[in-house]
């Protein structure tokens, strides 16, 4: 025969204290949750350079042939013509001196590269050709030889190419049409290198890491992250914006150690908190650590409107030295929208703010005044940049 077994419930009170316990528990861990999708991990490569090791500005006068009658106007461009004289005279050719010559197939042009790092001759770069004088369009044109110079007036490079435009345009009649820009192009690896420029990346036994924006929690951090992977000693905080390695005297040997070192992974610090305002575009752009203190805003827009209307005052008929006389009447009007005043607590996250200046229901124009107006209160923490 079986014996019944008899259930005994838990204590409700139990209940009470382990749902509670569940529900910090998940409290807890949406936390953790958060903050670890909230932590931005960047490596040491992405807010630090060796220092020293940069690239070089490269320029060059040159010519560009080859055009379809849309090169320089030469009686209005005589740089033109005493350049293309001076390359015909190095190729044996001398015009006469009573010799005037219109080279509509020829502008004159300014040649930009960057020299990289550790570049060696032989290796090629890009090239960037723009027009200095009057050419039409540079489409179809080419680059013939031309030296580019660094800042020590030395050669480090000759480029020569065809050009690649991204434009298209088209005149006739009085009537024209274009698109994109035509007096500017482009060529892909159209310079090769010359002369390498020294650097003094394997010389000394220590190298600087020059930190992208000064901050002494990221210079501290740096440093910090390489001594916790490679040993106490080996990395130390100059200022805000350097830290200094203790490096391997062998080349290869440095260049591993920098290899290991870029690749670090650092907890990115929380930027200071900035506003940039380009009055010329009206664009506005915060970061996340602009923050807003409670304050009231009263936003109104004000126009004034100017008309003017002739009025002609004419004589009677037949009267003796009557003239008609023309005058201005003008008219001025005043317009003044209602305006409210609007409470904007206090913001503690970007989302929250850029909500409440959306409801402020301001032109892009007005927010510049806005934010200045705000920042000019005490009520905004963030650095005002106007570019």
């Amino acid at each position: 025969m079986m014996k019944a077994r008899t259930l005994s419930l838990p204590n409700p009170g139990a209940l009470v204290r382990l749902r509670a316990c569940v529900a910090a528990l998940v409290l807890l861990l949406a936390s953790v949750w958060g903050a670890a999708a909230l932590a931005q991990t960047v490596r040491i490569k992405e807010v630090a350079a060796v220092q020293g090791v940069r690239s070089n500005q490269l320029t060059g006068f040159g010519l560009v042939v080859g055009l379809d009658g849309t090169g320089d106007q030469t009686n209005q461009m005589p740089y033109t013509a005493q350049g293309m004289n001076n390359y015909l005279q190095q190729l044996g050719l001398t015009l006469p001196a009573d010799a005037r010559a219109q080279f509509k197939n020829v502008a004159a042009v300014m040649v930009t590269a960057q020299l990289p790092a550790f570049a060696q001759p032989g290796q090629t770069i890009d090239v960037t050709v723009s027009s200095i004088g009057n050419a039409k369009s540079l489409r179809g044109g080419t680059l013939i030889a031309t030296p580019l110079k660094g800042l020590d007036g030395e050669v480090y490079a000759i480029a020569q190419g065809n050009l690649l435009v991204g434009g298209a345009g088209a005149a006739a009649g009085g009537s024209k049409v274009q698109i994109n820009h035509l007096s500017a192009g482009r060529i892909p690896s159209g310079a090769q290198v010359e002369r390498s420029v020294p650097t003094a990346f394997a010389l000394g036994p220590t190298i600087d890491l020059g930190l992208n924006s000064a901050d002494f929690q990221t210079a501290r951090r740096v440093a910090e992250a390489i001594n916790t992977r490679l040993g106490e000693g080996v990395a130390s905080a100059i200022d805000g914006r350097v830290v200094r390695l203790q490096a391997p005297a062998d080349p290869h040997a440095r260049v591993s150690f920098l290899a290991e070192v870029e690749e670090i992974p650092l907890q990115a610090v929380v930027p200071v908190a900035k506003v940039i305002v380009n009055t010329r575009t009206g664009s506005i752009v915060m970061n996340q650590a602009v923050t807003l203190a409670p304050v009231a805003v009263a936003h109104g827009n004000l126009s004034v409107s100017i008309s003017s209307t002739p009025v002609i005052s004419q004589a009677r008929p037949l009267a003796p030295g009557g003239q008609t006389v023309v005058a201005e009447q003008a008219s001025i009007q005043i317009a003044q929208d209602s305006g409210s005043l609007i409470q904007m607590d206090a913001a503690p996250q970007l989302a929250d703010l850029v909500r409440m200046l959306n409801s402020l229901g301001a032109t892009p124009q007005d927010l510049l005044a806005i934010l200045q107006a705000i920042k000019a209160a005490g009520a905004m923490n963030a650095e005002l940049e106007v570019i």
